[in-house]
């Protein structure tokens, strides 16, 4: 199905009042035919045909009104996107069956075809665990051939799209500003290096759309529409990613989480889910099990713990010898630098950079082989 030039350019506007419903633009549709028809009548007879309040259906002109639709499609294009509507082929199925499918798409760069989509969110409060969580899972689930769909965010986030882009595997990003924005500043190269090995940035927003704290709980719908399931691995009982797990759960997607210590608040939204009856992941193996069969097709195991493996080829020679000095047992900072003749900064850099790789866990000061 396709729609003229005129109503594409229509939806666009449309599309900028961010509180705008599906349900209302379906009624409007249905009584005037179109959304250029809808943008033609004025604020009193919205408001009554679709049951909307008076000023909101004055705030939804007024908003249409203020984005330009064709330099909204020049900025993007030019930016080399596109902007996407339901009747587009592009536009995810998977959007267009939600409550709220998004009034028009923005995109940069391949939306996945056929493949599967794993999303995986998190607090930005992130801890060393949650680190090394996130790298392990997000590593074994792009070596396994499934795309991660995240939010580009601060911590988490941002972890698991840098895990796929080490591997040169896709990942998606849908980011709670316009296609035009950056947010966080210094996630600007990650972006760019998830675009450089086929993955895409998604927004619903207006293109030059800076950060707004409504933006961000909104666009978890759209990370967990293109999910087959989520995956929460740390974050707060009253956290982001615990918005996106519940709007999961009302697709009648599973979710599932990483347990944590019990003393940390970065672990209390995984442990609550668990309690409630999300699934229990401890390895990639785990998350793939809640695959139905037919979409397993393509999908292959790693066959060593990826994380792991990947970062044990980088290593400097210090911390080749500071993981050997670890072997199978248990060692203190202290123990390293008698055995390794190091000084203590030198000793205390090396193991928590592999801390941060995800190859040693500290656990009251001693340092041991990670499972994660």
């Amino acid at each position: 199905m396709s729609i003229s030039t005129q109503e594409r350019l229509a939806r666009i506007r449309v599309n900028a009042f961010l509180y705008f419903r599906s349900d209302w633009l379906a009624r409007l549709i249905e009584i005037f035919g179109s959304a250029e028809e809808i943008l033609k009548q004025n604020a009193d007879t919205l408001a009554k045909e679709a049951q909307m309040n008076p000023a909101t259906a004055a705030h939804f002109l007024r908003d249409a009104f203020s984005v330009d639709p064709e330099e909204e499609l020049e900025k993007t294009e030019k930016y080399g996107g596109r902007i996407l509507v339901p009747e587009d082929e592009e536009y995810p199925q998977s959007l267009r069956d939600i409550k709220e499918a998004p009034v028009a798409l923005y995109v940069l760069g391949k939306l996945p075809q056929n493949k599967l989509c794993i999303g995986m969110v998190g607090t930005r409060k992130i801890t060393a665990y949650g680190r090394r969580a996130a790298n392990t899972l997000a590593t074994g689930l792009a070596e396994s051939g499934a795309v991660i769909i995240s939010g580009l965010a601060r911590g988490i986030d941002s972890e698991c799209h840098a895990a796929a882009v080490r591997l040169h595997k896709p990942t998606v990003a849908v980011i709670g500003t316009g296609l035009g924005r950056c947010y966080p500043p210094e996630n600007r190269d990650l972006a760019k290096a998830l675009l450089q090995h086929g993955g895409a940035l998604v927004s619903e927003l207006p293109f030059n759309k800076p950060p707004n704290a409504f933006h961000f709980p909104r666009r978890n719908r759209i990370i967990a529409a293109l999910s087959e399931l989520i995956v929460v691995v740390e974050g707060e009982a009253k956290s982001g990613a615990l918005i996106t797990a519940k709007l999961a759960l009302e697709m009648g997607k599973d979710v599932l989480a990483v347990p944590g210590p019990i003393d940390s608040p970065q672990s209390s939204g995984p442990n609550h889910l668990i309690q409630d009856g999300a699934g229990v992941v401890t390895c990639v193996k785990d998350i793939i099990d809640y695959i139905p069969a037919p979409d397993l097709f393509g999908l292959h195991m790693p066959d060593t713990p990826a994380a792991a493996e990947k970062a044990r080829d980088g290593l400097s020679d210090v911390q080749q010898r500071v993981l050997n000095c670890v072997g199978s047992g248990e060692v203190s900072t202290d123990q390293v630098v008698e055995a390794l003749g190091l000084s203590v900064p030198e000793a205390a850099a090396a193991l928590f950079e592999l801390e941060v790789k995800g190859i040693l866990a500290c656990n009251n000061g001693l340092y041991a082989k990670s499972k994660f």
